[in-house]
C-alpha cells in the first residue's frame, strides 16, 4: 500500500529538487486521489511482465519496493526490520525534459528500519534522477535485478553474465544498508531467497482500491528465507528468518475520501500467508474499502473481497502523541480464520519526513483466551493517517 511517501517527495520538490510544485489542495491522503492525467494508470486487465516489472516504470506517477522481515538472532530473540525504495515521476512522459547532468524527472526516497524490544533505529535517504539514466544515485534494473540508492541497495546473487546460468535473478538477493547514528550504527547484509512463487493480488495484478475502481499493479514475495547480519547500536549479531517484499505503482492510487490505512501481512505457522488492508473511507456509503489475499503454502492467491475480510481494533496505544490501534481482530471467513493480531511493542514510530507507524505483530487465534503462547503466526503492520 505505502503511498504516503509522495508527500514528502512534494516537500523535496518544494526545497528545488525538481520543478513541480504541491497543489494548493491535495486531493486524498497525500494527493493520491489526485487524477492520473497524462500519466500512465492502473487498470484492470493491465499484464504483469517478468522480469521487467521487477523494475521502475517511470511513465506511473509513483512506486515502491517495500521489505519487510520478522527475524530472530541465535538467543531466540525477535528482530524486525524494513527496507523500503519510493519513486516519483515529477512530470507525465511527454513533457520529460531532454536528459541532461542537471536534469531530473525522477525523486526517490529510501527508509530503513531496525527494531528489537523496545529499541527502534530508523534512517532516511533522498535522490533524483532522469528516467533514462542507467545509473546514477538512486535506481532500478530489471536483469540482474537492483535497486538502490547511494549505498543502500537491494540487488541480485545470481551471476546474469553467465550464458548457462537461467536462473530467475530476482529469487536470490543480497539487501545491504548501513547508517551511523549516536548510538553507535544499525544496519544488516542479509541474503534472501525464494521459497515460493511470485503471488499477483487482486484481479491478475490489478489491486482495486476504492469503490470508485481507483488501483494499482501490485504483486509480492511473500516466501522470502533470510540469513545474514544485523547491526544495532553497535552490536552485530547473526540472524534468519521470513520476509515479504511488496512491489506496486499506480498514477492515481486513492478515491479523495480516503485519509489513512491499515495494511497486514501475516505469515502463518501453517504455510499460509495473508495480505489484508482497508482504507479508511471511499467505501461503499462512504465506509472503509477492504481487500485481500490469502495465499495457499504452494503460493496459489485467492483474492478477498471488500465484504470477506473483517478489522476490527481492539485496544490503541499513544505514540509519540497520537492513538494508534495496536491490537486487531482480522476475521477471514472464507478461510476459517479469525486472529487476534497484536504488536508486541508499540515503539515503531517512523519519524521520517511523513511519519507512520510500522512494526512486527504476532497473530493468535481469537478463540486462544488469554494463552499468549498459542501462537499462529507473525508479521508486520502499517498504519497511516493516526
Amino acid at each position: 500500500m505505502r503511498p504516503w511517501f509522495v508527500a514528502a517527495l512534494l516537500l523535496l520538490t518544494l526545497a528545488g529538487c525538481g520543478e513541480r510544485t504541491a497543489p494548493e489542495d491535495p486531493a486524498g491522503f497525500a494527493g493520491l486521489g489526485e487524477a492520473a492525467g497524462d500519466f500512465a494508470q492502473a487498470r484492470r486487465g493491465n499484464a504483469l511482465r517478468f522480469p521487467e516489472d521487477h523494475a521502475a516504470h517511470p511513465d506511473y506517477r509513483i512506486e515502491w519496493w517495500y521489505l519487510t522481515a520478522n527475524l530472530a538472532d541465535a538467543r531466540g530473540e525477535p528482530l524486525g526490520l524494513q527496507w523500503t525504495l519510493f519513486r516519483q515521476a515529477l512530470t507525465p512522459p511527454d513533457e520529460r525534459p531532454a536528459p541532461t547532468p542537471w536534469a531530473a524527472d525522477q525523486l526517490w526516497m529510501a527508509h530503513m528500519a531496525v527494531s528489537r524490544g523496545d529499541t527502534h533505529r530508523v534512517a532516511e535517504r533522498f535522490a533524483r534522477s532522469h528516467s533514462a539514466e542507467t545509473g546514477g544515485q538512486a535506481g532500478t534494473r530489471a536483469e540482474p535485478f537492483r535497486a538502490w540508492v547511494d549505498h543502500w541497495q537491494l540487488a541480485s546473487r545470481v551471476d546474469a553474465s553467465d550464458e548457462a546460468n537461467t536462473d530467475d535473478t530476482f529469487a536470490a538477493l543480497q539487501l545491504t544498508a548501513h547508517q551511523d547514528d549516536e548510538h553507535g550504527g544499525f544496519g544488516y547484509d542479509l541474503t534472501l531467497t525464494a521459497e515460493g512463487p511470485l503471488v499477483a493480488h487482486g484481479a491478475a495484478g490489478f489491486s482495486q482500491k476504492a469503490a470508485d475502481g481507483q488501483g494499482s499493479m501490485y504483486y509480492s514475495q511473500p516466501f522470502w528465507r533470510i540469513e545474514g547480519e544485523v547491526t544495532l547500536d553497535g552490536e552485530t549479531r547473526e540472524v534468519s528468518g521470513r520476509g515479504w517484499l511488496d512491489r506496486e505503482w499506480s498514477s492515481q492510487l486513492l478515491d479523495e475520501r480516503q485519509q489513512g490505512w491499515d495494511w497486514f501481512s501475516l505469515h502463518l505457522e501453517d504455510g499460509h500467508r495473508l495480505m489484508a488492508f482497508q482504507l479508511r473511507g471511499g467505501g461503499p456509503d462512504g465506509g472503509d474499502y477492504r481487500s485481500g489475499t490469502w495465499i495457499s503454502p504452494a503460493g496459489e492467491p485467492t483474492a478477498l473481497g471488500p465484504d470477506e475480510i473483517g478489522l476490527t481494533p481492539l485496544a490503541s496505544r499513544e505514540v509519540e502523541g497520537r492513538e494508534v490501534p495496536t491490537r486487531w481482530r482480522l476475521e477471514v471467513p472464507r478461510a476459517g480464520v479469525e486472529l487476534i493480531v497484536e504488536a508486541p511493542h508499540a515503539e515503531r514510530w517512523m519519524d521520517t519526513s511523513v511519519p507512520y507507524w510500522e512494526g512486527e505483530v504476532i497473530a493468535r487465534d481469537a478463540d486462544s483466551g488469554q494463552d499468549r503462547d498459542r501462537r499462529r503466526g507473525v508479521g508486520y503492520l502499517e498504519m497511516t493517517g493516526y
